[in-house]
């Protein structure tokens, strides 16, 4: 029972370093802009870091969470997590390969990624942020009676659902707007202060909602995008019919 609880104390510490590593990743670029310190080698620098930060460790903490309520009982489940880690990290470092591409000074397309608010397909961060809630939640549902660490199953297939998401052409939200001078309106601030209420109240599952409203939005946002676009296209013919 001791060991239990070190052992979910250890993911819950591996948590908490890459919600860590999101924070400073969403803030170095901006650091690095407002000191003139922007160059090439350290961008390319930054998505190796983040392919450990966001790619290697959410993988490794899913197949050793996995592994242990499954090592005897369901071996086979040992393997497929495995391949779904290793599916899950070259998604993630080609996602961050595709933005490093799009975004190099030197091609035609920089400019227009610059000009735009949305990333291509899911950023790496915001995929790590929601395995390692999910683990979160997982690990502060641990008691003596219970082990919640069986519902780690659940974690592969959402991998799999992310990890197509972040090489998929799904614009996302990039926030690149926002700093430090950014002006919101009253309706945006009480809609902030209400998420730092339901933080406080919620903590552990905040975070796991949070990312996980974040990822939805993406795919929800496209369907609407895409049925507006054929109905737009649906009342053109009908009125050149006419």
């Amino acid at each position: 029972e001791t060991n239990s609880v070190l052992v979910s104390e250890h993911y819950k510490q591996a948590v908490w370093f890459i919600l860590f590593s999101v924070i400073c990743d969403a803030l170095d670029g901006r650091v690095a802009r407002l000191g003139g310190r922007e160059s090439l080698f350290g961008k390319e620098f930054d998505s190796i870091a983040d392919v450990l930060s966001f790619g290697m460790a959410p993988a490794l903490m899913m197949i050793f969470l996995v592994l242990t309520p499954t090592v005897e009982t369901y071996p086979v489940f040992i393997r497929i997590s495995w391949l779904i880690g290793f599916i899950y990290l070259l998604c993630a470092a080609v996602r961050l390969a595709r933005f490093n591409v799009l975004t190099h000074p030197m091609l035609p397309a920089a400019e227009q990624m610059k000009a735009t608010k949305d990333f291509l397909g899911l950023p790496v961060p915001a995929a790590a942020g929601m395995i390692a809630s999910l683990v979160l939640v997982i690990t502060s549902l641990e008691t003596p009676e219970y082990d919640s660490r069986s519902l780690a199953l659940l974690i592969p297939p959402f991998m799999l659902a992310i990890a197509y998401l972040m090489v998929s052409n799904i614009p996302y939200p990039s926030f690149k707007n926002v700093g430090w001078q950014t002006e919101t309106r009253f309706r945006s601030f009480i809609a902030l202060i209400l998420a730092l209420g339901t933080g406080f109240f919620f903590k552990e599952f905040f975070f796991a909602l949070l990312f996980f409203t974040y990822i939805s939005y993406g795919p929800l946002r496209q369907f609407y995008r895409i049925l507006r676009a054929r109905k737009r296209l649906q009342s053109l013919n009908e009125n050149s019919g006419e």
